[in-house]
């Protein structure tokens, strides 16, 4: 592990540091050049110094930069209203990360039932190896051992089952259930793509038993699979969706957006955020909107988003270690039958950014921007490393 002396040691960190961007390339600081496969995790859908999200921040930096939510914010409400239109929401409560947004949608959630004389359905159902954020309640959403452990007692109130298996849902539904968080695609977990009747299914029991279905759209929202938000290629809407990661291109924002009736559960007071949808967060991501929400510009993510795969699948065919491939969109899981930790560190060596999900599988989420000729050369960069490696 690097040592830094005055960071709290919460992160296995690579002995590279980045000192300049530019589309989807980074330098160090030994002015090595690498291409990013990663994104910042999913954030940098635009690469790096997009020449409209700099014009955005410098501008609104130059004017203003934060007030409070005791006052109105006009370029937030601009943003609330473009977010709106893309998809079935008609309210958004804005705060500052993924992890906030899930909160606010699993406290939405609650109060709804609270505010239908329903407080005895306060339980969420979701689905292990999911990934929801790291406060107390959303790594409790979060069923995984390794990000749990440590932090008992965790907060009740929370149910498990399989992912991609609607019958283990129905299932689990009990007296105590009010919704069901999923991700439309499992994205920590390696990049888990489920049956394509899988959200109408989940839609349906939600429907059925009178639950509320809610969305978390932080990683595959925002383009990154073709569609604006991942849940759109299914037509089952939700009733509550969460946006973070991409939607201000690394200016912290979170959003969680649902329906006029349940929204009017949160009643002035009920909930808050100090930073959340201010006036340099909201520029920025109205900015990198109004990039993203284009037809154009999502179908060349599904065109370069199939050469990346058909790039990947050669690769699976050349290499007795990959044993599978999963892609949709600019979203894509390479899994090895062996530890892809030391891959991931080559491939870093010799310049591309991927990483390490599951210990067996190796993740990619190149920008949306990315050209076809830097894929074609991220795929040989990954080709050569699995074969000196396997």
């Amino acid at each position: 592990m690097i040592k830094m002396p005055h960071v709290i040691p919460s992160y296995s960190r690579f002995p590279v540091a980045f000192i300049r961007g530019q589309g989807v390339t980074l330098w160090d600081d030994q002015g090595m050049a690498y291409l990013d496969f990663l994104s910042g995790i999913g954030v940098n859908n635009l690469g790096h110094c997009h020449p409209k999200v700099v014009a955005a921040i410098r501008d609104q930096a130059q004017n203003l930069i934060h007030t409070c939510n005791l006052y109105r914010i006009p370029l937030q409400e601009e943003l609330a209203r473009i977010l709106t239109e893309s998809c079935f929401a008609e309210q958004v409560f804005f705060c500052n990360s993924g992890a906030e947004a899930n909160e606010a949608a699993i406290k939405l959630a609650r109060k709804t039932m609270f505010e239908r004389k329903q407080s005895h359905r306060y339980e969420i159902i979701t689905t292990n190896d999911g990934f929801h954020g790291r406060t107390l309640a959303t790594l409790t959403a979060t069923a995984q051992d390794k990000v749990q452990r440590g932090y008992a007692p965790l907060p009740s109130g929370f149910k498990y089952v399989p992912y991609n298996n609607p019958q283990a849902v129905e299932q689990a539904v009990g007296e105590h259930t009010a919704a069901i968080l999923v991700e439309p695609i499992q994205g920590e977990a390696g990049v888990i793509i489920p049956d394509p009747d899988y959200l109408t299914n989940l839609r349906k029991i939600a429907d059925r038993l009178d639950l509320l279905l809610i969305y978390d759209e932080i990683q595959t929202g925002m383009g990154r699979t073709g569609r604006l938000w991942c849940h759109q290629h299914s037509g089952a809407i939700p009733d509550i969706m969460t946006s973070a990661k991409a939607l201000a291109s690394g200016v912290p924002i979170g959003a969680c957006l649902t329906t006029s009736k349940i929204a009017a559960a949160f009643s002035p007071g009920s909930h808050g955020s100090t930073f959340g949808g201010n006036p340099l967060a909201s520029a920025t991501a109205l900015a990198t909107l109004g990039v993203i929400n284009d037809d154009t510009f999502l179908q060349s993510v599904v065109d370069k988003g199939n050469h990346l795969l058909d790039g990947l699948k050669k690769i699976a065919s050349q290499n007795k270690m990959v044993t599978d491939v999963r892609a949709c969109g600019l979203m894509a899981g390479v899994q090895l039958n062996s530890s892809a930790e030391e891959a991931v560190g080559v491939c870093l060596s010799r310049g591309l950014l991927v990483s390490c999900q599951k210990g067996t599988t190796i993740r990619l989420l190149p920008p949306l921007i990315v050209e076809i000729e830097e894929i074609d050369t991220a795929l040989a960069i990954l080709a050569s490393v699995l074969n000196d490696l396997f």
